[in-house]
């Protein structure tokens, strides 16, 4: 890949990673004659979490024609129901085809980013080098950071231990004994895998997921070729696959009464995959569908009632060298550790980093407790946009129609910058507290927060500041244009 070899003293922005989010703001930028800006990509290559999780059955749970750019569809998905190699290999293609590589820095992670009052700027530090910018673009994503558990002794644990977004391929699992902590939507997609390869494996379950039949299938080559001749049509299918996501959305916030026909379908569903009794109990969740993500799987429950897996529901006290303890006191052996335990969601490394006006971070601001105007400006950090930022993620649907409603959010606050001649603006605390208040309020009563459950969607205060309360079109229509009454507004000049 032909790229930008070395991080330029300045540019008018700088777009943090080269994910879904950084690409799509890249992209639209060029189309609208920007092309002074830099993306710095910590890693050697784009696509974000599409990049780093290469786990054996990594798939994504939203159909194809849905889970891709608006303005770069693509005829030839293989399936209903795309991989990650597929998605992968269709963000590279997208970076090269709309000309954004030249713009990217790899090997650049981002060490600190910290604004300057007097200069109006932001002073960005990597590992490739510092760049000075007008305005700096956080496209990091809540999905980059892996979250490890804490456990006593699994520094001693002499095996091999990995997280799924960092899977050791070179380690061969054929024969061993392996120990899974964690049931998330990563875990249910590659234990099947792992159950085929290894002598023995023993998953430890904290909470069952709800999970749904996956509706997946090929995608003849001859639809393909009548998508490509007609792209029309496929905005049509992927309008109909808009209109039924959202259908879900009344249930998870309004009336949650609503699922009881998918949950009764999830019921159906371990009931026909899972004879034995005692582990069809184990894998039945005592709390609402929706409350935590609801997966889609078809090999998963098979996978668990197969002679060399058991399914541990006691707590995980302790790693030894040679195994996992559990609250019964039993030890397990293990030759292998492999963590589904997903990520830093609500605390994202990169608001460690980044310093706003009053020289505190955004780590210091939030307290714990993400939030941001429109998930895109925080308060006290001028020209600093979030990308898939606070209640910005998608409960129901595709986080890429929630990336480019944010994403032309920001365009037009840069449009409106150059015509007023502001040199930076910064969201009022009062719009931004108002907002929050709105969002927690609408929270109160969904699914989300009073299922029964503890999930990723909540912070360490325990609110919810990862989902969006409402349908996606109403977080579009909002994000389609800037006030700037709701901004303080510093004159000078935009670039």
């Amino acid at each position: 890949m032909t790229s930008s070899s070395q991080v330029p003293s300045r540019a008018r922005l700088v777009i943090i990673g080269s994910g879904f989010a950084g690409l799509a703001m890249a992209v639209r930028l060029k189309q609208q004659g920007e092309h002074d800006f830099v993306i710095l990509e910590r890693a050697s290559d784009v696509g974000g979490t599409w990049r780093d999780n290469t786990y054996p059955g990594c798939a994504c749970d939203v159909p194809s024609n849905l889970y891709s750019f608006s303005f770069a569809p693509n005829p030839h998905w293989s399936r209903a129901f795309s991989t990650q190699p597929e998605i992968q290999r269709y963000l590279r293609d997208t970076a090269r085809r709309f000309g954004v590589l030249p713009h990217i820095v790899f090997n650049s992670g981002v060490t600190d980013a910290t604004w300057s009052e007097d200069e109006q700027e932001w002073v960005v530090g990597s590992e490739a080098g510092t760049v000075r910018c007008r305005v700096l673009v956080s496209a990091a994503g809540p999905l980059s950071e892996p979250a490890y558990p804490n456990i006593p002794g699994i520094e001693k644990f002499k095996g091999t231990k990995f997280h799924s977004a960092h899977w050791d391929h070179d380690h061969d699992l054929a024969g061993e004994r392996v120990a899974v902590i964690g049931t998330g939507a990563s875990a249910v997609q590659f234990v099947p895998h792992v159950q085929k390869a290894a002598r023995n494996l023993t998953v430890f379950q904290r909470t069952p997921p709800w999970i749904l039949p996956r509706p997946d299938r090929p995608v003849p080559p001859a639809q393909q070729r009548v998508y490509a001749a007609l792209p029309l049509l496929q905005k049509a299918v992927r309008t109909g696959v808009y209109w039924r996501q959202e259908a879900m959305l009344p249930g998870l916030v309004h009336r949650p009464g609503l699922l009881k026909g998918v949950e009764k379908l999830a019921l159906a569903h371990i009931k026909w995959k899972v004879k034995d009794p005692v582990l069809r109990e184990k894998l039945t969740p005592d709390y609402k569908i929706g409350c935590k993500r609801i997966l889609i799987a078809n090999d998963y429950y098979p996978a668990l009632t197969q002679p060399n897996v058991e399914v541990v529901t006691d707590q995980v006290t302790r790693v030894t060298a040679h195994g996992v303890v559990t609250s019964d006191g039993v030890e397990r052996p293990a030759d292998t550790i492999i963590f589904g335990t997903g990520f830093h969601v609500t605390d994202i490394a990169i608001a460690d980093r980044v310093r706003g006006r009053q020289g505190e971070t955004l780590a210091e601001h939030w307290k714990g407790s993400p939030q941001a105007y429109l998930g895109t400006s925080v308060s006290g950090f001028p020209n600093l946009f979030l990308l898939v930022g606070p209640n910005t993620g998608p409960g129901h649907t595709s986080v890429v129609f929630y990336i480019e409603s944010q994403v032309a959010y920001v365009l037009d606050a840069l449009r409106r910058m150059d015509q007023h001649g502001l040199s930076s603006i910064d969201v009022r605390p009062d719009v931004q507290e108002a907002f929050n208040d709105e969002v927690q309020r609408r929270m109160e009563g969904t699914v989300w927060t009073s299922g029964g459950c503890g999930s990723w969607y909540l912070d360490e205060n325990g609110r919810n500041t990862t989902l969006w309360p409402g349908f996606s079109f109403e977080l579009r229509r909002r994000t389609k244009s800037v006030d700037l009454s709701l901004y303080e507004t510093t004159a000078g000049n935009s670039r």
